[in-house]
């Protein structure tokens, strides 16, 4: 049933129905026919229905002679709509609705509507966090599988490189490691940077000295580190550094520049992307650091440093297939030391072991970059000398003799007798076609080296390579040097 009230053009009650009492909840002397409507608003104004804002913009409704709108908050909680419309006369015919029930299930609609889009933000944010975890896995999976395929540094440093300016594509970086005297940490590959620091002081970084990563934002308490500052960075500005360790020793530094604010990169957390990205980068270097020292082992001779037997005889054949290959010649030089068993007599086994590693120094220092140094065993050593001839290798030999001749053993608090050394030449395709004819060749001539008086360069007698050919059953094609 309708509930009404009809207002004159002046503001008098004409017309209302009974169901006006209990729509309102109001008795007869809250309303009756020649009720003043301002009345009628000031005593709903008192009772709380509506502010006293709302009965001002009703009351220039009227006075506009516009339509309008309001609710009513009854005494009891209820809802009452009241919807005004002017009538011909002039006057108003204004109708009550309760929409309690309505206007509570909107407001619950309104409330389970706001949970659902709760509900989905959330879900929407698993689903982020989810897809950047599945990035983040795929990519360091990516970067392991890569790393752990490297056979050098280099190929390391260079890999490193790349992927991470694939994986933090809105940051820049740099890895640095430290040199040989571990006094200064060198730039080893960077990505997205200007410049990089070619040299950087260990005291200068605050991850270094305080051996576990460090986070710089402006929201921690943190200090700048030194080397950022010399850089120019900015007491604020976001990055982080994490020490690269392997097998328990800091070998290196990642440092990474971070924007202030970003997910564009579609990674939940690119500082913990970042530390996780230096736990594997350390591995690898551990694993490659680790694999070389091995290798070194397997082909290095511990007391001189020099390569092995086991390496000589690799290398020969590697120079012999590439010199049947391309035509070109190669030398061999078999030396050792003279009179070395004096040394160990009369000085003993540690002033021995001081004169063959000084004769690895020299040998490393006077001969090509290319040559390969070898220590046979006890004072016998071999040289590899690539492309080279007769006249050549014959000089190197020869270069050598005179700076083993020169130099001074320095041994506990003095200076050990002058050591000199013996040694034979042989030429690939000249004086042998195998490995094994050529290292014999050579060994005879450093024995005609030795019988000729030492401290001297012998080439092979054209006996000796005639009985080697009449060995192998073969016949050489190559003009002989007699001695």
């Amino acid at each position: 049933m309708l509930t009404i009230i009809v207002w004159s053009a002046d503001g008098i009650c004409e017309l209302h129905n009974t169901r006006i009492y209990d729509v309102l909840e109001i008795s007869s002397s809250g309303l009756s026919i020649g009720a003043n409507r301002t009345d009628f608003q000031t005593m709903a104004e008192n009772r709380g229905e509506f502010v006293k804002e709302a009965r001002i913009a009703a009351s220039k409704k009227f006075k506009d002679y516009k339509p309008f709108s309001i609710d009513r908050l009854m005494p009891s909680g209820r809802i009452v709509s009241t919807n005004a419309r002017p009538s011909r006369e002039g006057g108003y015919v204004v109708t009550f609705t309760d929409v309690t029930e309505a206007r509570n299930m909107a407001t619950k609609l309104e409330a389970a509507n706001q949970e659902a889009e709760k509900a989905e933000a959330r879900i929407a944010e698993v689903l982020r966090v989810e897809r950047a975890r599945q990035k983040e896995a795929s990519i360091i999976g990516q970067l392991d599988e890569w790393l752990q395929s490297c056979k050098s540094l280099d190929e390391l440093f260079l890999i490193v490189g790349t992927i991470m300016e694939k994986l933090l594509p809105n940051t820049s970086g740099e890895l640095l490691v430290y040199s040989n005297s571990r006094d200064v940490l060198e730039a080893a590959c960077s990505w997205n940077c200007q410049s990089v620091n070619a040299q950087l002081s260990p005291d200068s970084c605050w991850a270094l000295r305080r051996g576990r990563s460090y986070h710089h934002s402006a929201d921690d308490i943190c200090f700048l580190c030194e080397h950022v500052a010399d850089e120019g960075g900015e007491d604020g500005a976001p990055y982080i550094c994490v020490p690269i360790i392997a097998h328990g020793d800091t070998v290196g530094l990642l440092h990474i520049k971070l924007p202030d604010q970003d997910r564009s990169s579609g990674f939940s957390d690119p500082q913990d992307l970042a530390v996780r990205c230096g736990e594997h980068i350390s591995m690898a270097i551990a694993n490659v650091k680790l694999r070389d020292e091995l290798h070194s082992q397997s082909v290095r001779d511990p007391l001189t440093g020099l390569y092995n037997r086991r390496y000589f005889m690799d290398a020969m054949r590697r120079e012999l297939g590439r010199s049947v290959a391309t035509g070109a010649q190669f030398g061999l030089i078999s030396c050792d030391a003279d009179h070395f068993k004096r040394f160990n007599d009369d000085h003993g086994h540690d002033a021995g072991d001081a004169v063959l590693q000084a004769i690895s120094e020299k040998m490393v220092e006077e001969t090509p970059i290319d040559a390969v140094c070898c220590r046979i065993g006890g004072e016998e050593f071999a040289i590899v000398v690539p492309n080279l001839g007769q006249a050549q290798t014959m000089a190197v030999a020869e270069q050598l003799r005179c700076a083993i001749g020169e130099m001074s053993v320095r041994y506990v608090h003095g200076s050990l007798p002058k050591v000199t050394i013996s040694a034979g030449v042989a030429i690939f395709g000249q004086h042998g076609k195998t490995p094994q004819e050529l290292m014999k060749v050579a060994d005879q001539a450093l024995y005609k080296a030795k019988g000729g008086g030492r401290n001297r360069i012998e080439l092979p007698t054209r006996a000796v390579w005639a009985c080697m050919n009449k060995v192998t059953g073969t016949v050489s094609k190559f003009s002989l040097t007699s001695n």
